[in-house]
C-alpha cells in the first residue's frame, strides 16, 4: 500500500532520533521523502521504501482553519 503523504504532514516514527525527537515534519516528495527532526532540526532523505518500514503513525495539521485565516 503507497504512502499518502503531503508536505507538511508530522510523521511519527518507531524508533527515536539520537536527539531524542520521534516526530519528523514532510518537506520533500518523491521517490525519496526529504523530512527535518522537529527536536534538532537535522534535515534527512529516506526512500519510500525504508519509510514505510519505519513509520509508525502520520499526523496531519488541520490545513482548513489556517488557510481561512490566511485568506482573509
Amino acid at each position: 500500500m503507497p504512502l499518502d503523504l503531503k508536505i507538511g504532514d508530522v510523521l511519527r516514527m518507531k524508533k527515536p532520533h539520537p536527539c531524542g525527537g520521534s516526530l519528523w515534519t514532510v518537506n520533500r516528495l518523491g521517490a525519496d521523502i526529504g523530512m527535518t527532526c522537529q527536536e534538532c532540526g537535522r534535515y534527512v532523505l529516506l526512500a519510500r521504501s525504508q519509510l514505510a518500514r519505519r513509520l509508525k503513525s502520520v499526523d496531519r495539521p488541520d490545513r482548513n482553519s489556517t488557510d481561512l485565516g490566511a485568506k482573509e
